[in-house]
């Protein structure tokens, strides 16, 4: 027994200096710290502290046209639409009239506000461009909407949601040329708008191809009784002209009320782009060519949808521009979407 009770003693003290002498061997060594991976050139970098749950995403849409504008309206409609759809916050905005230095101010007080997601349209480059790419530096992800294709990758942005407007001018121009237009004219009511800008010249060289020749006529998208006046008086200067593009339905109902008051309807061809009741009746009726759709509607919502997916999943697309347009309206299918235009969807 005493033995036995000594061997316990002997074994007892081994154990207790190997303890002593080695630390205590029960713990794992410590994990080593995950390093951090650079983003990859074909994925973002993650913004804020992590994904979001819906309810907590807030998104602003800074826009060059009023909500109270025919075509505006609809893009506001699909951004409603979508914030209701996804159960997001979003606040649409717009200066009063079309002006860039109140157009960045609201973009730059956006971007002091913190918002999760940010969508432009962007009509002038030069302008915007310091306030789009200050919201970018600060992590805010942006996506342009329905002006801005040629320049928004190399701006920063996420994507463009809209239509190319150089190749849909150019679109509208060969359009007129096979509907036998030799000498054209553009009219423009809102200078100082490059997607316009574009518009006309498309419409121009396609025509000039054909052997045809164009002049841009600048009228005021917020005066129509001017506006018609301007078109009169450029019909009358120009009696050699046997087709009329306009930019926007608030440029083809001042052209509308021309040609009709002068007789000329039907006899010079008219065509626009986008859409309205008052447009598509008269495409429907034969008054108009065709009409010009880069649906608008969804460049309002689609916006929201991609943001929504950027911040709680972190989703982009691979395309620069994920196109919406341009679609020709014309005297056969314009019944079918009058009900919806109507509606504020198209």
């Amino acid at each position: 027994m005493l033995k036995h009770r000594t061997w316990f003693v002997i074994l007892l003290v081994l154990l207790l200096a190997l303890v002593a002498c080695g630390g205590d061997t029960s713990e794992e060594p410590a994990a080593e710290e995950p390093v951090a991976e650079e983003p990859s050139a074909e994925e973002p970098a993650a913004t804020g502290a992590g994904p979001l749950m819906r309810g907590d995403i807030r998104i602003i849409v800074v826009s060059h046209g009023q909500a109270s504008d025919p075509f505006w309206s609809v893009v506001k409609n699909g951004v409603d639409q979508a914030a209701e759809d996804l159960g997001i916050t979003v606040e649409y905005q717009a200066p009063q009239t079309f002006d860039m230095v109140a157009m960045s101010q609201l973009i730059d007080a956006a971007v002091a506000s913190k918002p999760d997601g940010l969508v432009v349209s962007i009509p002038d480059a030069d302008a915007l461009g310091d306030s789009i790419r200050a919201a970018i530096d600060a992590g805010i992800p942006v996506i342009s909407m329905n002006s801005g294709s040629d320049v928004a990758k190399e701006m920063g942005i996420l994507v463009h949601v809209g239509q190319t407007e150089y190749e849909a001018g150019f679109g509208g121009g060969e359009r007129m040329a096979a509907a036998g237009v030799t000498n054209a004219i553009c009219i423009n009511q809102e200078v100082g708008n490059v997607a316009l800008d574009l518009r006309c010249q498309g419409f121009a060289d396609a025509l000039a191809e054909a052997g045809a020749t164009s002049e841009v006529l600048a009228v005021d998208l917020a005066d129509p009784v001017d506006a018609q006046q301007r078109i009169d008086a450029a019909l009358t200067a120009n009696a050699a002209a046997d087709g009329v593009l306009t930019l926007g339905p608030t440029g083809a109902a001042p052209a509308l009320a021309a040609l009709t008051d002068r007789g000329q309807l039907g006899e010079i061809q008219l065509a626009t782009f986008d859409l309205s009741p008052e447009v598509l009746a008269a495409i429907r009726d034969g008054d108009m060519l065709f009409a010009i759709d880069q649906q608008q509607y969804i460049q309002g919502y689609l916006p929201i949808v991609l943001l929504t997916l950027y911040n709680t999943n972190l989703n982009t697309i691979a395309n620069d521009v994920l196109m919406t347009g341009p679609g020709f309206v014309t005297q056969e299918t314009a019944a079918a979407v009058i009900d919806l235009s109507a509606a504020g969807t198209r």
